[in-house]
């Protein structure tokens, strides 16, 4: 994580940064692409010093037809990936690593930091043991980090998909296989009664039942709560098939998507 978790950690143990790194598909030149990164970083970045971004791009030997990256070159991508790191905290650089990018046979890394010389020196020392990997490296000035907010942080609804996972993975924990149907509730906040009324006739032509309606007197200006319910199935497939359309209506309706919650079924 290079200085950020000396930043949040040594300092001030009880305010220790804790990352949430996570993956998502998207679609980049046109091409199926799978894109890791820390969430959490929106919280702290940009982060003083750390003006440059450098870039790392790492021809895979064997991709997938799909340009993703194949199991035959995994192993070895994780060891550049970690090399590189290892040798920036060896040598106490001012950086933050915040994603990476495998799409169309290549696979990125995407670091902020202060000296990029000595960045990119290390970058080529450690790429000398990986005599099969092409590679490319290079910086540009940065200091808003719109190459992190703008390219690597998911969009709304790519943001939707990776909560359902994360929903799905605790409910995989407490030992539901994800096979029966159930009942879901899902909360909507809304600007004005108007939207959430417009809201409430799109669900129902759905078949979603209206749970509540309430004003929620918050000092937000979402201060319109609807929520609703249906019986569906929760896989990994169906999931994201209906809470995609109701964020995505709310947003159309100036209203925000707060979620979902089912029960677990054994």
């Amino acid at each position: 994580m290079g200085s950020l978790g000396n930043t949040f950690g040594q300092s001030e143990p009880k305010n220790e940064y804790q990352p949430d790194w996570t993956f998502y598909f998207s679609n980049v030149n046109e091409k199926l692409s799978s894109i890791a990164t820390d969430l959490n970083l929106k919280s702290v970045a940009p982060i003083k010093g750390q003006e440059n971004v450098v870039y790392v791009s790492i021809e895979m030997p064997n991709p997938q037809g799909n340009g993703l990256s194949s199991n035959e070159d995994a192993d070895e991508l994780w060891k550049i990936e970690d090399e590189i790191i290892d040798q920036f905290d060896k040598n106490n650089l001012n950086y933050t690593f915040v994603g990476r990018l495998t799409s169309d046979g290549y696979r990125d890394l995407y670091f902020f930091g202060e000296n990029t010389i000595l960045m990119e020196k290390e970058v080529s020392a450690v790429m000398t043991a990986f005599p099969n990997y092409n590679f490319d490296y290079g910086h540009k000035l940065d200091k808003e980090w719109s190459g992190y907010f703008d390219f690597l942080y998911p969009m709304p609804q790519q943001m939707q998909s990776i909560q359902n996972r994360k929903v799905l993975a605790q409910l995989e924990k407490a030992g539901d296989q994800l096979t029966k149907e159930r009942e879901v509730f899902h909360w909507i906040y809304f600007k004005t009664q108007n939207e959430l009324d417009q809201f409430e006739d799109y669900t129902n032509s759905l078949g979603f039942k209206t749970l509540t309606k309430e004003n929620t007197e918050q000092p937000s200006e979402y201060k319109f709560l609807i929520s609703i319910s249906r019986i569906d199935k929760v896989g990994y497939n169906e999931i994201d098939g209906y809470t995609l359309k109701l964020s995505q209506k709310a947003a159309e309706l100036n209203g925000d998507y707060d979620g979902w919650e089912t029960s677990v079924e054994l």
